[in-house]
């Protein structure tokens, strides 16, 4: 079963034909669904989401992967997120861990990107403090755009060479060996990279939490138990005071449940 359950929100489209007829969404629904504001991105501000995945106990990984908790019609979101996106933003762990390639180009979504003044596909943005990371890798040599690579001043003189001799661009974000959460998006949004779009791991989109610079949440709730000590979505320090967001869209399908949230506006 597919549907849409309606949520008050400029950018959700009705659910003529998706609710309850077994249809696949089309990718076009789900782009109108999955927008960016239009006060942002575009002028300049830019907007920083997050997507994630989690089970019913709150497990973001199994054996250290998204993979085995994920669907098919989440991966469908996911490739549409990153089709809007100018640039995904992941930690350093997970380019190792979920082996991360090159972002491609996607023909669906080529005319929509060339509309909004988009490459043909989104630049990859790594941030690491230590630069620790195999930079003859596709994700460094041969990309589409060239991927960027986000450290701090301190980051080791000899890995920042290789990683510029690699093809990466490197940015400077944080004064220390790491790199300041704020200072990131800011410098991307420098970069003309106003649409964001972070998958993590855990330890990454707590660090944009506790900055208070995610302005929207993308969470599957995938139907599975898994127990265990799994990390959970968002890790690192806990906020001072619980941060309140808003549901702008919910869709369902064979029990997962993908959900949009944002931070209230005003």
């Amino acid at each position: 079963m597919r549907r849409l359950f309606p949520v008050t929100d400029e950018t959700t489209p009705s659910a003529s034909g998706g609710s309850g007829s077994g249809r696949e969404w089309s990718l076009a629904e789900l782009a109108a669904v999955y927008a960016y504001p239009d006060a942002g991105p575009g002028e300049g501000t830019p907007w920083l989401r997050g997507n994630m995945v989690s089970t019913l106990d709150g497990a973001a990984q199994h054996e250290g992967r998204s993979q085995p908790i994920s669907c098919a019609a989440d991966m469908r979101i996911f490739g549409t997120l990153r089709a809007l996106a100018d640039a995904v933003v992941v930690g350093a762990e997970t380019v190792r861990q979920e082996g991360y390639r090159p972002a491609r180009a996607r023909a669906e979504f080529a005319d929509a990107r060339a509309a909004a003044g988009q490459g043909p596909a989104p630049a990859l943005a790594v941030i690491s403090a230590s630069l620790d990371l195999d930079f003859a890798l596709p994700l460094f040599t041969s990309p589409l755009v060239p991927t960027l690579v986000l450290t701090g001043a301190a980051a080791p003189a000899d890995r920042v060479a290789e990683a510029e001799r690699s093809g990466a661009r490197v940015v400077v974000a944080g004064e220390g060996a790491g790199v300041d959460p704020a200072r990131a998006v800011a410098a991307l949004a420098g970069l003309g990279h106003t649409r964001l779009l972070t998958e993590g791991g855990p330890r990454l989109l707590g660090q944009f939490v506790a900055a208070g610079v995610l302005d929207e949440l993308c969470l599957t709730i995938s139907p599975m138990l898994t127990a265990g000590d799994a990390q959970r979505i968002a890790g690192g320090p806990s906020v001072a005071v619980p941060l309140r967001f808003e549901l702008a869209s919910l869709l369902e399908e064979d029990g997962f449940l993908f959900g949009r949230y944002r931070r209230p506006r005003g």
